[in-house]
Parts: C-alpha cells; sequence; structure tokens
C-alpha cells in the first residue's frame, strides 16, 4: 500500500484508517487517533520515532504507511520590519510562497492556496504568474507547520495568532483542499484555531461565498479595490462574470449567516480609484452589509505600470470614509523590501500548466 500523506487526513479520517488498517477496534483507534493528532499538531513532532508511549510494532506500521515528512525551505528572506517569507518546494517541484507579519510578540501567517494564479490582476504581481495547480490540504496544512517550525511556535501561547487565506491565488477556485484545511485547523485536539483566528481572502467568487458562509465559516476578506463595475473590470477581470451586486449580495448573505463583518481590501491606485468620487461610492456601497474597509498602500514591483496614491490623496480618501461613521484602517505594508508584502508575491514554477477543474 502506497504511504498515505498525514497532513491530507482530517481527524475523523484517520480514525477510521487506522480502524480499517491497523487492525485496532474503534476504541483502541480513537484513542490512538488522538495521541498521533496531538503528537503532530500540539507538540510539532515530524516523525513516528519521536512518538511517545505506543507499541513499538505499531509505530512500525504507522511508519510503514503514514508519511509525516514537511515540505522543504528553498529560500527564506527577512525583511527590515520582522517579516519573513519562506520559498517553500513542493514534492513535484513546484514552489510556494509564505508569509510571516509580525505584530509584537505574535502576528499573522498569510499562506497560499494555489500555484500561480487564473485571476490576472492587473496590479498583483501574483497575477502575472502563469496558473499552474491547485494546493491539495496537506500542502496548505504544511506551510503552517513549517512556519511553527521555523518561529519555534509549539507552545501554549500562540506566535502565528492569525492565519490569513491571502497568499499566492484564489481560495475559492480551490474549495474542497481550503475547506478541508481549515477543518484541520480548527481542530479541538490539533491546532486549535477559532473561527475568527482564521479568515479567507476573495477576489469575488461570488457562488463560492454563498456556499462558504454555510461549509467553511470562517472572517472573510474581499479583494474589492473599486466602488464601481466600470473600475473594477479595468484593473480585475473578475468583475466581468461576478459583477459588484453579485457580491454585495453573496456578502450580504454571508455576514448574516456568520453574523461577523466582512474586511473589505481597498489598494489605493494613483489616478485610478482614489478619487473623492471613487470614497463616496465606496461609502454607498459599504451601506449594503456589515464591513470594515483597510485601506492598503499599493505595492509595487519589477515591471508593473501602476503607482501608490500621493500620501495627501491617500490620507483624504481615509478621513472621507471616517467621518462617514464606517470602520476603516489606512494600513502600511510589511515586507515590501522582500517583496513578501501584499501583492507581491510570485515564484518562478515553470511546471506545465494542469487540469483544476
Amino acid at each position: 500500500m502506497e504511504k498515505k500523506d498525514f497532513y491530507n487526513f482530517e481527524y475523523k479520517e484517520l480514525k477510521t484508517f487506522l480502524y480499517l488498517n491497523f487492525n485496532l477496534d474503534k476504541k483502541k483507534s480513537s484513542m490512538r487517533t488522538n495521541q498521533i493528532w496531538k503528537f503532530i499538531y500540539r507538540n510539532g513532532f515530524s516523525n513516528s520515532d519521536s512518538f511517545k508511549n505506543l507499541p513499538i510494532e505499531l509505530k512500525d506500521k504507522i511508519k510503514e504507511n503514514i508519511n509525516f515528512a514537511r515540505i522543504m525551505i528553498e529560500e527564506k528572506k527577512i525583511s527590515t520590519d520582522g517579516t519573513i517569507k519562506w520559498l517553500l518546494k513542493l514534492k513535484d517541484g513546484n514552489l510556494v510562497e509564505t508569509v510571516y507579519i509580525p505584530f509584537g510578540k505574535t502576528g499573522t501567517l498569510c499562506v497560499s492556496s494555489q500555484v500561480g494564479c487564473t485571476l490576472n490582476c492587473k496590479f498583483c504581481h501574483t497575477g502575472t504568474q502563469m496558473m499552474v495547480r491547485n494546493l491539495e490540504t496537506s500542502e496548505i496544512i504544511q506551510q503552517i507547520l513549517v512556519a511553527k517550525d521555523e518561529l519555534e511556535d509549539w507552545k501554549i501561547e500562540k506566535k502565528i495568532r492569525n492565519i490569513v487565506y491571502m497568499g499566492m491565488g484564489e481560495p475559492f477556485y480551490n474549495f474542497e483542499s481550503v475547506k478541508k484545511s481549515v477543518s484541520i485547523l480548527k481542530s479541538i485536539d490539533g491546532l486549535e484555531y477559532a473561527s475568527k483566528r482564521i479568515t479567507i481572502s476573495t477576489a469575488g467568487v461570488s457562488p463560492q461565498i454563498s456556499l462558504a458562509s454555510d461549509e467553511i465559516k470562517t472572517r472573510l476578506a474581499v479583494s474589492l479595490h473599486a466602488p464601481t463595475d466600470d473600475i473594477r473590470e479595468k484593473i480585475m477581470p473578475i468583475n466581468k462574470k461576478y459583477k459588484i451586486s453579485d457580491l454585495i449580495e453573496s456578502c450580504s448573505h454571508y455576514a448574516k449567516i456568520n453574523k461577523e463583518k466582512i474586511f473589505l481590501e481597498y489598494i489605493l491606485l494613483k489616478n485610478i480609484n482614489d478619487t473623492e468620487e471613487c470614497a463616496k461610492n465606496l461609502i454607498k456601497l459599504m451601506g449594503k452589509f456589515p464591513c470594515k474597509l483597510n485601506i492598503i498602500e499599493f505595492n509595487a514591483w519589477p515591471g508593473v505600470s501602476y503607482e501608490p496614491s500621493d500620501k495627501e490623496i491617500a490620507n483624504k480618501f481615509f478621513n472621507i470614509i471616517k467621518k462617514s461613521g464606517n470602520i476603516v484602517t489606512l494600513r502600511k505594508s510589511k515586507g515590501e523590501d522582500i517583496l513578501g508584502a501584499c501583492g507581491q508575491l510570485k515564484t518562478e514554477s515553470e511546471k506545465k500548466r494542469k487540469n483544476i477543474g
């Protein structure tokens, strides 16, 4: 039997696997599942030799049938502001990027869901990379475990306080793997992240937003970046398929089901979406459903034709929104010097495009 990748198992799946393949009754399968799960997700072990209090025969069988190896770090860069970017090499040679953004003693981990991206947003560096394939659940989870290893984050108080699916790719175009990875993150016997500590960011795949409100139940961030269809279509091709009216409808449903405000991400682009009229249109849009606005400085990258808005214009835009009574933050980018900031992630994977349907 080919070895199973441990990090693709949900808790119940592992219990079933042990029961069916390890000649254990249901009670012992449940007990061993709990032990193994905690060895990996509470203690940070990555080798079955480290498992304590298990019979040697069982450990040998685990080693024969389950693979616990982590993906490898190809490159690591540390920004002057403490942001860390890891370039991770997958088993097939493809590369993805994961970024840790510190805020004091804790921080946020930004994970990828695809190798490359299909969206082609004009201002996003990742969007210039050819779509290669979806990540498996295992490859999403391992990004988190590698970061925890690197940060020595295996104590009760988590250094990685929040996890955001804002790296390479569109998470809702890899719905099932993302959904399963969130289930593993939430497991009370493992990493134990609360729903409010996990955020999935989408460019606006409206049908999947509605589906996620029932099936995934995390916080939601929407990469809006324009308040009207005509502006949004020029910088985000996805808007040709899913209009802002579709977004309003799906976000309203999501907020109603999950009782949480939705984060709207808005990168300011000079002379594109930073006018007073844009701010006023944005205020009207924000009145349609419960939300918070994150205004983000544009992070330039080699070859891009857009420029960040002037500081004076950015502050004016921010103040118009704030005076309207809406919740708004003006976020300064981190990790820009290592191309680790919002919209800058890109690898040079040259694998042929694969069917991701």
